[in-house]
């Protein structure tokens, strides 16, 4: 136990801190579980209201010290790659045609209208402009003889 004035009240300050800090990480903690049991469910609606919210609480860890910039920034990171799967497999189900019934056979179209559009595109060159360097000649080294 420290007897100087200054760190008895050095000690004192450093407690509440540190258990100002332990509330907001368990926040942030209890917001990345809410978020992922979100995901779990397929909640698309939940699960961005909670992913905000983790953000949210991580920016603010950071302004005040609490967590390290590359640590919030690689939590983040992994939330949203978590979030972006979600999204792309609601796309995908979304965005997905009904299998049809019969297949209808596809007409290629000929060569010939691709090699005539390539011939009626005109040609242009580019001219290179800019300042050219100069190199001033390097001086013979001359040694002294001794």
């Amino acid at each position: 136990m420290p007897q100087i004035k200054s760190s008895i009240k050095r000690v004192k300050t450093s407690e509440k801190s540190h258990l100002r800090n332990i509330s907001c990480k368990s926040k942030i903690k209890s917001s990345t579980k809410k978020f992922i049991l979100a995901l779990s469910e397929n909640n698309q609606e939940e699960s961005i209201k909670y992913f905000k919210d983790t953000v949210s609480l991580l920016d603010k860890s950071v302004s005040k010290g609490i967590l390290p910039k590359n640590t919030a920034s690689r939590q983040k990171s992994n939330l949203t790659k978590k979030l972006n799967t979600l999204m792309k497999s609601e796309q995908i189900k979304e965005s997905a045609p009904p299998a049809p019934k019969e297949v209808l056979e596809t007409q290629e179209k000929p060569v010939v209208e691709k090699a005539a559009k390539a011939a009626k595109k005109p040609v242009v060159s580019k001219k290179k402009t800019g300042t050219i360097k100069t190199v001033k000649a390097k001086k013979p080294v001359v040694k002294k003889a001794k």
